[in-house]
């Protein structure tokens, strides 16, 4: 049988599906973070989102593991742990609001905030006061909120880290190790729900050898870039990402 068969994609399917995999893959190299958002922003075009997800949730998993050579010993590990317990606390939150509150809303909501914020930053705003134990729970808990209310969990997190003025090389690791660990997590609870299934399998192996390569490109650009360059870079992907959102949900693409 033909491979396509298996992958339920036409040859062009695979190509276009393996050149946005590979950008994403250079944005998390480069950016610690934003794998998620760049696929699904692409993705969406070609699948819809119930055969986006596991396949992104497997994606997300390995790419973390690829990204361990290096950013292992750049990785603030107490920031990482305060920020989980405030996901933990979250996410159920964020669940449970998701009856409530309209996502097309919430989605747009949090797509002006981090616009709003990312020109704040761009123009030199910096804040190392909110940079205590309380405030990251708290941005760990509104994390772990957005997730159950929309794909936008990880970009409060980033911002926090820009708004503190954390050096990028930590600000990559940290972003990454918690990520692998959330992800692992989404993915073991979407395995159990029985979202994943062989096709996704199929769909992600190809794919998963692409990420190395991804990734190896990124870190390059990370580190010859300074300081100033991968704050704009992350800035001007923020409000890329988020503009995106706006446009998906007024033109529903």
């Amino acid at each position: 049988m033909n491979i396509l068969n298996y992958l339920e994609f036409s040859l062009l399917e695979i190509f276009i599906v393996s050149v946005i995999i590979l950008v994403a893959s250079i944005i998390r190299g480069f950016n610690g973070f934003g794998f998620s958002a760049t696929s699904v922003s692409g993705l969406a075009f070609l699948l819809p989102a119930i055969e986006i997800v596991p396949i992104i949730l497997l994606l997300e998993v390995a790419i973390s593991v690829f990204m361990i050579p290096y950013i292992w010993n750049k990785i603030n590990w107490k920031f990482v742990l305060q920020i989980l317990i405030g996901i933990v606390i979250g996410t159920p939150v964020g669940l449970y609001l998701l009856k409530f509150f309209s996502q097309n809303f919430t989605h747009l909501l949090i797509c002006i905030i981090i616009i709003f914020f990312s020109i704040l930053l761009m123009r030199g705003y910096i804040n190392k006061k909110i940079d205590n134990y309380f405030m990251k729970i708290l941005t760990g808990m509104i994390s772990g909120a957005l997730n159950g209310l929309s794909t936008l969990g990880g970009l409060p997190v980033a911002l926090f880290l820009l708004i503190t003025s954390m050096q990028p090389i930590f600000i990559r690791g940290s972003l990454a190790a918690l990520f692998f660990i959330t992800d692992i997590y989404a993915f073991s609870l979407s395995y159990f729900a029985e979202i994943v299934n062989m096709t996704t399998v199929y769909r992600s192996i190809p794919l998963i050898l692409i990420l190395p390569l991804g990734v190896f490109i990124g870190n390059k650009f990370f580190v010859k870039s300074r300081e100033e360059t991968y704050r704009k870079v992350v800035f001007y992907f923020l409000i890329t990402i988020s503009v995106i959102g706006i446009l998906r949900i007024f033109f529903k693409f």
